[in-house]
């Protein structure tokens, strides 16, 4: 490694394996999960579907065989005890998020699916859905799925990853129609992921993509619906699976974290150049990490990170406070095949409580017992 580059030190627990003292881990028998079947399922979100106000959580299933996606109803208490079905066809979903498309203050359901019609869901205010028109181009590798309004005209666009092929825009005309699409990138773009950030503080969403194959990273500024002007991040030729925005080290300045395959995670820190050419190794271990979160999930006033990992137990990294140093802690022993995991406040106490979606395993959640302690 060259010295230019930082390395990390790590505070282990006294045993790998032992239960993680800062969450409530799922073990065998309890109640700790969204349902019992082992799906394919690729995605995990989160909002308040039924307008009770708490998190329930959306399952997207199947990845490159169809199945059915569902939806968990939260009790109140960060208790799933009612489920169903969404939408009349099983699909390969990759992705899932809510937002409210047509402007009518509930959440709405986005899925995107591999070599499938990509749908849209609407929300009826009471958490039953009608399904709308397909989004997108018919049969693309669809991989994820993101929203923001990136024309600033005040509804949620949609911003669709493909791999080995064009991403897609597609404009809302604020009532949750998308007929305007607009590819992006290169023909042959890996992108599995995509975060949408005012990074360069001008007022409008930019694009910081995380590419496969070997693929250059890039954040594409936003220049009133222009994104020619791109900014590499990484080593360049990272197979990088998720990414990540925030700032690590309290400087004022955005950070990019990475979920890497087969090399170190790392954090790539902003400065007022925006080279992102400042970058540490978040571990020393090569991974197949394909998803991470960040949050202040012990409230000590910085940012934390979360990793999922495939064939490895997924890691939380509490972050010492100068963003270079974390404590180490996994989530569990378990060694699933992590495809997306993510923070949410599931029992409604403060705290951000984590849940995960599992490939051919029961999707599991975690509730956070630090602010018990305090």
């Amino acid at each position: 490694m060259p010295s230019k580059f930082t390395f990390l030190f790590f505070i282990l627990p006294i045993s790998l394996f032992a239960q993680n003292p800062d969450f409530r881990n799922p073990q065998s028998g309890t109640r700790f999960s969204f349902g019992v079947e082992k799906m394919r399922t690729a995605s995990i979100a989160s909002g308040d579907i039924d307008a009770d106000g708490d998190a329930d959580i959306i399952i997207a299933n199947g990845r490159h065989w169809t199945a059915t996606n569902e939806i968990f109803l939260n009790n109140g208490k960060g208790q799933f005890t009612v489920s169903y079905d969404l939408g009349f066809y099983q699909s390969t979903s990759y992705a899932s998020e809510v937002g409210d498309l047509d402007g009518d203050g509930d959440l709405d359901i986005v899925v995107g699916n591999d070599k499938a019609p990509n749908r849209l869901f609407f929300n009826d205010g009471k958490g039953k859905f009608i399904e709308g028109k397909t989004f997108g181009k018919l049969y693309s590798n669809t991989r994820n799925i993101a929203l923001a309004d990136l024309d600033q005209d005040g509804d949620l666009d949609i911003f669709i990853t493909n791999r080995k092929e064009l991403n897609e825009i597609c404009i809302n005309d604020g009532k949750g129609n998308f007929e305007e699409v607009r590819s992006f990138g290169e023909s042959d773009d890996s992108t599995i992921d995509v975060e949408i950030f005012d990074i360069d503080k001008d007022g409008d969403e930019d694009l910081i993509l995380a590419n496969r194959d070997g693929q250059q990273n890039y954040i594409y500024l936003n220049e009133q619906m222009n994104f020619k002007k791109k900014i590499p991040f990484g080593t360049g030729k990272d197979e990088t699976r998720s990414v990540a925005i925030a700032d690590v080290n309290n400087d004022g300045w955005s950070d990019l974290i990475l979920a890497n395959i087969g090399e170190p995670n790392s954090i790539c820190f902003g400065d007022a150049s925006m080279s992102f050419k400042n970058r540490i190794e978040l571990d020393t271990v090569q991974y197949a990490s394909f998803s991470l979160d960040i949050a202040d999930y012990d409230q000590d006033g910085d940012v934390d990170i979360l990793v999922g990992n495939s064939g490895e137990p997924n890691r939380i990294y509490q972050n010492l406070g100068d963003g270079k140093s974390f404590k180490m802690m996994l989530m569990s022993s378990q060694e699933f095949d992590t495809y997306d995991i993510r923070f949410v406040d599931l029992n409604k106490d403060g705290f951000m409580d984590v849940v995960e979606a599992n490939s051919k395993e029961v999707n599991l959640y975690y509730i956070n017992r630090v602010g018990k302690r305090k």
